[in-house]
């Protein structure tokens, strides 16, 4: 059923792919600036793309499973790794954003691509299919990452692989050692940084 759901969501890119050249590229009212109809419809196809896998869990082990390993196969990376960026990086490739291909958090978290950060600035309004990132203090960098799936004035709602649902306690959002690919809401306060990298690079 897995498979077919993401044959599914392949035919669709294509079909929207068709349909931008259809439309030669013009400008599309809903993208931000810089944004043409052929990014805005991008967005889209990452969203389908990771919609198509809320639900997917790990099997037979920490980090494991069919799913699991084959998002960690495609940043070059053997079972068993943490897989929050190569879940990120999956979508990316298949919907054919020209994103760098790594399963190591900070790496996204290019200055030339990132248009929110927290307390400092915000280019432009994070929108779906952008990534956001947390921050650790443990580990002095970004630690997990995911997509915004809609970005409000205190709440987001998110996409995030290699996580889990809050177990109820305070201050709980989950974990970034999780069992699955999971849709959730968080305080947009928890964010570190959201980088867009379907628009044109933003100055």
């Amino acid at each position: 059923m897995a498979k077919i759901k993401i044959i599914y969501v392949y035919i669709l890119c294509i079909l929207i792919y068709s349909s931008v050249f259809i439309q030669n590229a013009v400008k599309s009212p809903l993208a931000t600036q810089g944004e043409t109809y052929v990014d805005n419809e991008k967005r889209q196809c990452v969203k389908e793309l990771y919609d198509s896998q809320v639900g997917v869990r790990e099997v037979g082990g920490a980090n494991r499973g069919v799913h699991v390993e084959k998002y960690l196969a495609s940043v070059a990376l053997d079972p068993g790794y943490a897989w929050c960026a190569a879940f990120v990086s999956w979508c990316y490739q298949n919907a054919e954003v020209d994103a760098l291909i790594s399963g190591w958090v900070p790496s996204y978290a290019l200055q030339s691509r990132r248009i929110y950060q927290r307390g400092k600035f915000q280019k432009q309004e994070p929108q779906t299919s952008d990534v956001f990132m947390i921050w650790y203090h443990k580990l002095n960098r970004p630690a997990h990452i995911g997509f915004v799936d809609q970005w409000g004035s205190t709440w987001i709602t998110t996409v995030e692989g290699n996580t889990n649902l809050p177990a109820g306690k305070a201050g709980d959002n989950g974990s970034r050692e999780g069992d699955g690919v999971y849709r959730k809401r968080r305080l947009k306060k928890q964010v570190w940084a959201v980088c867009d990298f379907i628009s044109p690079k933003i100055n």
